[in-house]
């Protein structure tokens, strides 16, 4: 069998009966090269000269007895053996950080990175909160932050692009990503967070009253938030039995209150997302007769709470969450 690697052709060699012996670094390379989908950005990427990377390649394939690479016009892609070596890298990088980390605690030492996604309206809220609790008591950890929703956060950290993701999912959600995407993650619940109705001051039903029931606003317009906040509201009423009439569609907070301060129509908001942009005078706040909520977690690789900085990171939002 034969194999193209890098610039040059070579046979490929088995040896019957051996255990391929695999090394991180080695899966680093494979994982590298199938992000990147080429060997050359693979090196960039991990900071080796390209020659490095076709020669750890076409080492690992000698090992293997298997291509793990193959050319697709100018580019790179990874055989079968390629994306089974891919899929462990980053289980094995999780390991290795848990292990560094441990041994860094045994020699005092306090330095660490985490890579946080977490969406919007825990931008404004959860998120300041936790970098500054994570600066007054671990100055030496260094904390990036990417904003994005439940989906692409999940998505972040089972490809290795973040550590630590906080989410939020709804009951009943036909397209929770923390059931099969989120499989063979640590998933951790933080708290509830209520869904609020948002309504103009002076709207009869919200005069006097600290619950409104969702029927009683089927002949209302409504404003309508995110693709799956959107979806959640469909689902609650029509358990209501009625269709809301979704006049308008904002993801911006601000820009709900201001449509329903106008009189535009109704939302129904997290107490988040509220939180966020904070109350405002033209506009009267009240729970549903249901409880309706959403749940917020935290989510990591499996084994996460063994490496310190993201333990820390872990301990911090969860401690933040209970205030909330």
């Amino acid at each position: 069998m034969q194999c193209i690697t890098g610039d040059y052709d070579y046979d490929m060699i088995h040896l019957p009966g051996q255990s391929p012996d695999l090394d991180a670094n080695v899966l680093r390379v494979v994982r590298a090269v199938h992000e990147t989908g080429s060997i050359t950005a693979a090196a960039a990427a991990l900071g080796y000269s390209q020659p490095a990377v076709s020669q750890q390649l076409k080492r690992l394939e000698h090992r293997l007895g298997l291509a793990v690479v193959e050319r697709v016009g100018r580019g790179v892609r990874l055989t079968e053996a390629g994306f089974v070596l891919a899929r462990h890298a980053v289980t094995v990088a999780t390991a290795l950080d848990a292990a560094a980390g441990e041994i860094a605690e045994l020699q005092g030492l306090r330095a660490g990175l985490v890579r946080l996604v977490a969406f919007p309206s825990a931008s404004a809220t959860l998120v300041p909160s936790l970098l500054a609790r994570m600066t007054a008591q671990h100055s030496q950890i260094s904390i990036t932050y990417l904003e994005a929703e439940p989906p692409e956060a999940v998505a972040a950290v089972r490809e290795n692009r973040a550590d630590l993701a906080i989410t939020f999912s709804y009951p009943g959600d036909r397209v929770d990503p923390h059931r099969e995407s989120a499989q063979g993650l640590r998933v951790a619940t933080l708290r509830r967070d209520e869904m609020m109705l948002v309504l103009p001051v002076g709207h009869s039903l919200g005069a006097g009253v600290a619950h409104i029931d969702l029927g009683d606003l089927a002949d209302e317009n409504w404003v309508a938030g995110c693709p799956r906040c959107r979806g959640h509201l469909l689902d609650l009423c029509d358990r209501r039995g009625f269709a809301p009439r979704i006049s308008y569609e904002t993801d911006n907070v601000a820009a709900v209150f201001g449509l329903v301060e106008a009189g535009i129509g109704v939302a129904l908001l997290p107490a988040l997302a509220i939180e966020s942009v904070g109350r405002r005078a033209g506009v009267a706040i009240r729970a549903t007769t249901g409880r309706d909520h959403r749940t917020l977690h935290a989510v990591t690789v499996a084994g996460a709470e063994r490496v310190p900085a993201l333990a820390a990171a872990l301990r911090a939002i969860a401690a933040i969450a209970q205030v909330g």
